[in-house]
């Protein structure tokens, strides 16, 4: 599991990228929500060469704030905000250093898309098990291997490139898979509507003004996932 972030340097605040965390692992003390502010030791990612990347030291990790309600979020986050997606993706073609993180403006969101999830790739269950190889074996914590999700979502979307074509990128925000084990085996039918509902109905209501949080793929720089919706009042 990865982590994202702003880090406050001397001047501004930049996105950056803390992984690898494995949260079910954590301390009580240590396990943060979104929007909570963290203090963390982190290094370089080794073996990834996005500037974003970073390794954090989870034993140092202290969560000190939340931000609550929206008008502290803005006050962050607002002034990060990426032109477009279409810009974000031309930087990547064209460059072998460019923005990895961003959070975009959505002009319209078109659909979302939720269909079965086929489980874990082998790339995506071998980074699971190398995560349940590396826990202590002393620590008597549950170490089973995390489940793959019932569904899976994609949104089709555009951003305020004029040129923009539409976007269709699929979703893997932690809260989307949350909300289906919150619904247990709650028939299919239940939990496509209570996904819908809230990823797609409340988080794009008028007059709300949302935007994607947005990461590439390590070794495909040029196709980005959505990593979660910010969707302020």
């Amino acid at each position: 599991m990865a982590g994202l972030g702003l880090s406050r340097g001397r001047t501004e605040a930049r996105w950056i990228r803390l992984y690898p965390i494995n949260f079910r692992f954590l301390e009580q003390d240590q396990k943060f929500k979104k929007y909570d502010i963290i203090r963390v030791r982190a290094v370089p990612a080794t073996g990834d060469s996005r500037v974003e990347s970073w390794q954090p030291d989870m034993s140092t990790m202290v969560v000190i704030d939340h931000l609550d309600p929206w008008k502290r979020r803005r006050a962050l986050l607002d002034p990060t905000a990426s032109d477009t997606m279409c810009e974000l993706n031309r930087q990547n073609q064209r460059a072998a250093v460019a923005p990895s993180l961003g959070l975009v403006p959505v002009r319209e969101v078109l659909d979302l898309r939720i269909t079965d999830h086929a489980g874990w790739t082998p790339e995506e269950q071998a980074k699971i098990d190398a995560y349940v190889n590396q826990m202590d074996l002393f620590d008597d914590s549950d170490k089973s291997p995390l489940q793959a999700p019932r569904l899976e979502g994609h949104y089709r979307w555009k951003c305020y490139d004029a040129q923009c074509k539409g976007h269709d990128q699929s979703i893997i925000d932690w809260e989307f898979v949350a909300l289906q084990r919150r619904l247990g085996d709650s028939p299919a039918a239940a939990v496509r509507a209570a996904l819908k509902e809230k990823f797609f109905d409340m988080m794009f209501k008028p007059p709300r003004a949302p935007a994607f949080f947005v990461g590439n793929q390590a070794k495909r720089r040029h196709v980005f996932h959505v990593l979660g919706v910010y969707y302020p009042n």
